[in-house]
């Protein structure tokens, strides 16, 4: 933490010949600044990508009018399909139970209608880490989508058949 307070008093005229005497007062602030542009692009991406649409409750109804503290929570509406019903899970809580190179992995897989799965494995990598790094950055809110349902099985909640 010091470093980045320093190098934020430092002048420009300064700050090379600090970084030479300590070999890594930059590295933070670098760190930290990815890692702020990451989190933005992937709020971006969440927004624009239709993420919200179906992991946010009423934002479609809403206009996107949800507060961003209840963003990707999950849902209890059902799609259901020759594949059972499935629910758009809460990434707030699954983004908790894996690294970033996991849930990278992850995001490469097959997932059950309506995910348009395809797109986000089609997604550039460095998007797709700053799509975990934001989710992340939200931290854990809301309890888990209802665990998805064979075919046959009658929903509890109600369902959109797609």
């Amino acid at each position: 933490m010091m470093p980045f307070v320093f190098s934020k008093l430092l002048s420009p005229t300064i700050m090379p010949v600090a970084v030479l005497l300590t070999g890594s007062l930059l590295l933070p602030v670098t760190a930290h600044a990815d890692n702020d542009a990451d989190i933005a692009r992937g709020r971006y991406l969440v927004t624009i990508t239709g993420c919200n649409d179906c992991h946010t409750p009423n934002y479609p109804q809403t206009a996107g009018k949800v507060p961003e503290a209840q963003w990707l929570t999950g849902s209890s509406l059902g799609w259901k399909g020759p594949w059972g019903v499935s629910y758009a899970a809460n990434l707030r809580l699954s983004v908790q139970q894996h690294s970033e190179d996991a849930w990278i992995a992850r995001a490469a897989s097959p997932m059950l209608p309506p995910m348009p799965w395809f797109n986000l494995r089609d997604m550039d990598e460095r998007d797709k880490r700053a799509l975990y790094r934001y989710i992340k950055s939200l931290g854990p809110a809301g309890e888990p989508a209802p665990l998805a349902l064979a075919p046959g099985v009658d929903a509890k909640t109600p369902v959109v058949s797609f």
